[in-house]
């Protein structure tokens, strides 16, 4: 077949020398010899001695290019009809042709001369000079074109040869020059396509909406202007197969030369050329249009993602800023009112977050090549909605058991006015008589059945029903009432025996002294204030009379009241750290087995994500070993001190040393932290945190240890307050003093572990005995580095660590970390060995400031701290070290 196509090979078109082909000094007619080789006729043409070299080189290499590389390699047979010429045009020709045809030659026939007497010029010619020609082949000399029909069939051969072959010149060189113009239309069309298709791959798909469309847009109407393109090509194709076909179309007996059918096939073979291209490209474009879609549908989703993630961060921010739960009944039910219309303000924002988290999903199933992206975000809006919606149920019960609290406290407080208002109201002398008391026992006794109605039967009970909502003041109110309640019971208890006796035995009256009337009021009065009602009650309880032995009585019944309230008190705090201590060793035990030992389940080992693997000890720090300690040691000890709560404080003096445990899991804090921030959001998290039907996650857990050891110092602290001046207040205030120790030790070890850029071992400074933020001014008179910057105007900040061997001299940095809270790093500048330096305690004009030395002298800081206090703890310090030093050198 035609090998138009590969024009880099083959430069020449029939475009290139028309005017030499319609010269027509050669033809190519479409014959053929009886082997299948292609004809080339040369017919009489007047001037061809004076066609340019170049223009017959043309034509010549362009015919001999046409036919299949099948047919020229049989080689080409050329007629050169010279009938009416001369023998030296016939010389001529054959010169010409033997010099400049590139093809293979198989035949040359040549028409001699007609005339007789060229006829024999040409015969003895052609014996004189057929070496001169050149011509390894065969060159036969015809008298006629009967001769020649002797060797190519009459078919094959034109008109003017004798022949039967229809062959039109022009009509040839208008289907070349079709043929040549579809060939170059498919090439260019076909480079079109593929400079297209290079652009689409190598588009960088954009990242918002607005350019997404643009680009989407623009890539669909230059796709469907190379659609228009193809099908003019095709068009085209099918209207030169047409053309070339017409003969046989209109003649059943034409038949189309071997030429003819080589440009059948040539186009024919260009259109499924171009049909393949076609197809190639809608297949690239199907999957590029789809790309672009999906990412027009992502760039969206992200748009709606970030608007609704925006609002519904705004929404659980003013949540989290809705701490407040109510001091008073009143208080509480707006809270509620609030809730509620904060409630009815997300219900859109979260409508539309689960709306395009369910759009999410479904491009997802759609197979979408962003799911990487889209998952991720599915999950977070529907963790957002269900973090709000457990919020919002959190909050409604908190305030439901405020509102609960509150109103009972209310009830409570009017249950022990009327109650004291009920003692105060029944008169003395009345009292005296049998019948007078049974009657105020009746009253006391319906009066107390009330209590039972109001579930006050119990004050204790009615205390640890609330407890986890209590802050401290609703705390402080919540333990007056349910105090006064038991201090208006033990009234009521008194009262009772008093009118017992004296309903049993009659005694002479008494001077009545009651401050209100006798008269008892239908309803309690609130003005009736709880001093006087405990005044009465001592001059009722006491012994008949007035006189000091009825005051000495009351002593001693306040008295004994106040140190039943302290034992109380130090019961309930023995209580409050047993109970929370249960909680923290269960949760302890929750976070081990729900999370730590589930790191190990081979089931779910494939939704560990990889930055995770073998970091259980980075992320649980020595969670096992406090674990150990609390549920095996603490415990047990202080569940021990119920009966006696003055064994407290051994507790904590005799597990001193076991509490250091507390100092590696916060230096590890930070590693863990940064561990969780990576893995978080794992699905492996979400999935023990449903197995457990835990409510918060497990960093909240993590947080516990940090939260227990400063609870200690709390507490303590109460037991103190209950235990002033008693037997045990020694121990307590050196338990105390020994949890702020470790809370100390804990924090500056915090701070040791993000000292940066000192090339030492901190480990081999010694004990760190204190550390903090000061003021510092340095003044060094060494040699020709003098420096004196006392004068300037801003002191040098700087972060002090004082070990026993050494104080390092740091610069505090805070950096964000993934948009976490600032975490602090110290730089560090300078260090002195303590066993050269010396202080001077005070400086001139400031009694914050104090000098530490080197050398002489030679370097001097001068060290402002924040506080006097602050000052003369450091000085304290250092100067036991100092001390320390001195005497171990004698």
């Amino acid at each position: 077949t035609d090998e138009i196509m590969q024009q880099e090979i083959r430069p020449l078109v029939a475009v290139d020398i028309i005017e030499q082909l319609h010269r027509q000094f050669a033809i190519l007619s479409g014959g053929r010899g009886k082997d299948g080789a292609p004809i080339i006729t040369f017919p009489e043409f007047a001037g061809f001695s004076e066609i340019p070299d170049d223009d017959f080189l043309n034509v010549v290499t362009y015919l001999t290019s046409i036919p299949s590389l099948e047919a020229a390699s049989i080689g080409f047979i050329i007629i050169i009809d010279r009938r009416r010429d001369k023998w030296s045009a016939v010389k001529a020709s054959l010169t010409r042709i033997a010099g400049a045809f590139p093809g293979n030659l198989q035949l040359v026939f040549v028409l001699r001369p007609s005339r007789f007497i060229q006829r024999a010029i040409a015969d003895i010619g052609i014996k004189l000079y057929r070496d001169d020609f050149k011509m390894k082949v065969p060159i036969i000399m015809l008298n006629s074109v009967s001769d020649l029909h002797g060797y190519i069939d009459k078919s094959q051969l034109t008109r003017e040869l004798g022949g039967t072959l229809e062959y039109g010149h022009s009509q040839w060189i208008h289907h070349r020059t079709a043929i040549e113009n579809f060939a170059m239309t498919v090439k260019t069309t076909a480079q079109m396509l593929q400079t297209f298709g290079t652009d689409l791959a190598e588009t960088e798909l954009p990242n918002d909406v607005q350019c997404t469309e643009e680009l989407l847009s623009s890539h669909t109407d230059h796709h469907s202007k190379l659609k228009d393109e193809l099908k003019l090509a095709v068009k085209q194709g099918a209207t030169l197969l047409t053309c070339i076909r017409e003969p046989v179309t209109r003649s059943a007996n034409s038949k189309l030369s071997p030429d003819e059918l080589e440009n059948v096939a040539t186009v024919e073979r260009l259109l499924a050329q171009l049909d393949e291209t076609e197809k190639a490209f809608d297949q690239f474009w199907t999957k590029h249009h789809l790309k672009l879609e999906q990412c027009l549908q992502l760039r969206h989703f992200e748009h709606d993602f970030r608007e609704v993630k925006l609002t519904l961060d705004n929404l659980m921010e003013t949540q989290a800023g809705f701490a407040d739960i109510g001091d008073s009944v009143t208080r509480v039910e707006n809270l509620l009112k609030e809730q509620k219309h904060l409630e009815e303000k997300g219900q859109e924002p979260l409508e539309k977050a689960q709306s395009l988290a369910l759009h999410g999903e479904q491009l997802i199933q759609n197979n979408h090549y962003a799911v990487d992206s889209i998952r991720p975000k599915c999950v977070e809006l529907r963790r957002i909605c269900d973090d709000f919606t457990n919020e919002t149920k959190k909050k409604y019960d908190i305030l439901g058991k405020s509102l609960e609290l509150h109103k009972q406290l209310d009830k409570a407080s009017q249950w022990c006015e009327a109650g004291i208002y009920l003692l105060a109201s029944q008169a003395v002398d009345k009292c005296q008589s049998q019948e007078g008391a049974e009657t105020a026992l009746v009253e006391i006794e319906k009066f107390l059945v009330t209590a039972k109605e109001h579930q006050l039967s119990n004050p204790k009970e009615f205390y640890n029903q609330f407890d986890m909502i209590l802050t401290p003041e609703i705390k402080a109110n919540a333990q007056r009432i349910v105090q006064k309640l038991e201090d208006v019971q033990e009234m009521f208890d008194r009262r009772q025996v008093s009118l017992k006796k004296l309903a049993a035995k009659q005694t002479r009256p008494v001077q009545p002294v009651a401050p209100h009337p006798e008269s008892s009021p239908k309803r309690a009065s609130p003005k009736i204030t709880r001093p006087a009602a405990v005044e009465y009650l001592g001059q009722f309880c006491g012994a008949p009379g007035r006189g000091p032995a009825a005051q000495n009585g009351n002593h001693a019944l306040v008295q004994g009241l106040i140190e039943k309230c302290i034992s109380k008190s130090q019961g309930h705090i023995i209580n409050e750290l047993i109970e929370t201590e249960r909680v923290y060793v269960e949760e302890l035990q929750s976070i081990i087995e729900g999370y730590a030992s589930e790191m190990d389940n081979p089931n779910l080992v494939h939704l560990i994500p990889s930055a995770l693997q073998n970091k259980k000890e980075i992320l649980f720090g020595n969670l096992p070993e406090i674990y150990y300690f609390h549920n095996r040691i603490f415990l047990k000890e202080i569940e021990n001190c119920i009966e006696n709560p003055e064994l407290l404080a051994r507790c904590f003096l005799k597990r001193k040393e076991d509490l250091q445990i507390y100092e590696k899991y916060c230096q590890n804090k930070p590693r863990s932290e940064a561990l969780w921030r990576q893995c978080g959001d794992s699905i492996f998290f979400q999935e023990c945190q449903r197995k457990l039907d835990h409510k918060l996650s497990l960093d909240a857990y993590l947080l516990k240890p940090v939260q227990r050891i400063t609870k200690y110092q709390l507490l303590l602290k109460e037991m103190l307050k209950c235990s002033k001046n008693s037997e045990g207040t020694a121990e307590l205030e050196e338990a105390l003093a020994t949890v702020l120790d470790i809370i100390k030790s804990v924090n500056d070890s915090m701070h040791q572990i993000a000292i940066t850029g000192y090339e030492g071992d901190v480990s081999e400074l010694g004990k760190l005995l204190m550390q903090g933020s000061f003021n510092v001014w340095t003044d060094h008179k060494k040699g020709h580095n003098k420096v004196k910057d006392l004068a300037r105007f801003k002191p040098m900040q700087r972060h002090l660590f004082l070990y026993t061997k050494m104080l390092l001299f740091c610069k505090k940095r805070e950096e964000n970390t993934d948009g976490h809270e600032k975490t602090a790093s110290y730089s560090f500048k300078n260090s002195l060995k303590m066993s050269t330096v010396g202080i001077t305690e005070n400086v001139k004009g400031d009694n914050k400031k104090f000098e530490i030395w080197y050398n002489g002298r030679e370097e001097v800081y001068i060290i402002q701290a924040s506080s006097v206090e602050l000052k003369n703890t450091w000085i304290s310090e250092i100067r036991k070290v100092l001390t320390g030093q001195l005497e171990a050198c004698r």
